[in-house]
């Protein structure tokens, strides 16, 4: 399991306070639905490409399908445009 800290300046943490009742409540409640986005669209892709394929799925919830999908993070996808911007 990952645990994340972030550093506000004291305006962003007044402004954070003006359009949320618990700042950290906030912030866990926006990761977590982004999480939970970005997990269905793991799962939709895994689906759709292993019945096309004809293979079997692996998993039977969301997050066993998640962590058994191939699937390449922000950081690979952008190196690799970098490469072929480079090229």
């Amino acid at each position: 399991m990952a645990t994340y800290t972030i550093t506000l300046t004291d305006a962003e943490d007044k402004a954070l306070h003006v359009v949320a009742l618990d700042a950290q409540d906030w912030i866990d409640n926006v990761v977590h639905e982004r999480c939970r986005i970005a997990m269905e669209e793991i799962v939709a892709n895994y689906v759709k490409e292993q019945l096309a394929a004809g293979k079997p799925l692996s998993g039977s919830t969301t997050e066993e399908i998640v962590l058994a999908a191939d699937v390449k993070s922000a950081a690979e996808r952008n190196a690799e445009a970098v490469a072929q911007a480079q090229e």
